[in-house]
């Protein structure tokens, strides 16, 4: 199972180039989706790893600084449209809407009240230490809307922390170049550690689903009479 998802998440890159980049980074403003493997194997394809071109509306980028200037910029634009789209997600929608829909977007009550404190914690610069925080990062898009963060700070401070991941992710596939297949051999605990992470985050959910029936249930129940 392991092997197949970075083997597609690899494949996905290596064919659509530039536009999987964007895409797949753009789905991680949102939700986590691998961005640090996604960077790290548009480095690699933009130093020759694959035998593949990095292409630019048809024009095929020579291999090299600029190809890796290339990804960096899409990963970072597809980062700050994903962005945009969770703030203004939580900027309109509000407490309100994610009260009713939260659990489909992952930002219950209990998430936006860590966030809360996120906010509480580093003030003016949450949203950037969030944006090259792992998993966390994710997650600061849609509070930021609810907490009504100014959107040209917003966009300037998600524009700067995305740039830095991107940039350092990419720089890091970059150099190991044509050695990429060798390198992600000896790493690959790195993907059983993501992995075991989404795992632990699912299992979490489900049992506070279940829970938070249960308690809903007991709730509901009239007091036994005494």
């Amino acid at each position: 199972m392991l092997a197949s998802l970075t083997s597609s998440l690899t494949t996905y890159v290596r064919d659509h180039g530039l536009y999987a980049v964007f895409i797949l980074m753009l789905i991680d403003a949102l939700f986590p989706a691998a961005s640090e493997l996604v960077m790290v194997v548009g480095g690699a394809l933009a130093a020759g790893a694959f035998g593949a071109t990095v292409t630019l509306f048809g024009h095929e980028l020579s291999h090299g600084f600029p190809s890796y200037l290339a990804v960096s910029i899409a990963g970072t634009l597809g980062y700050l449209v994903g962005a945009l789209i969770g703030w203004a997600i939580g900027r309109y929608g509000g407490r309100p809407l994610l009260e009713r829909h939260g659990r489909w977007l992952h930002v219950g009550p209990r998430e936006l009240a860590r966030a809360e404190g996120w906010f509480d914690k580093y003030q003016g610069w949450a949203v950037f230490v969030g944006r090259i925080t792992p998993v966390v990062r994710s997650f600061v898009s849609i509070p930021s809307g609810v907490f009504r963060v100014p959107l040209p700070r917003y966009t300037v401070l998600t524009l700067a922390g995305s740039a830095i991941w991107c940039f350092l992710f990419a720089g890091i596939g970059w150099a190991v170049g044509s050695s990429y297949e060798h390198f992600h051999h000896d790493f690959n605990f790195v993907e059983f550690a993501v992995v075991a992470g989404i795992v632990v985050v699912v299992v979490y959910l489900i049992v506070r689903r279940r829970r938070a029936s249960r308690l809903g249930r007991r709730a509901s129940e009239p007091d036994s009479p005494r």
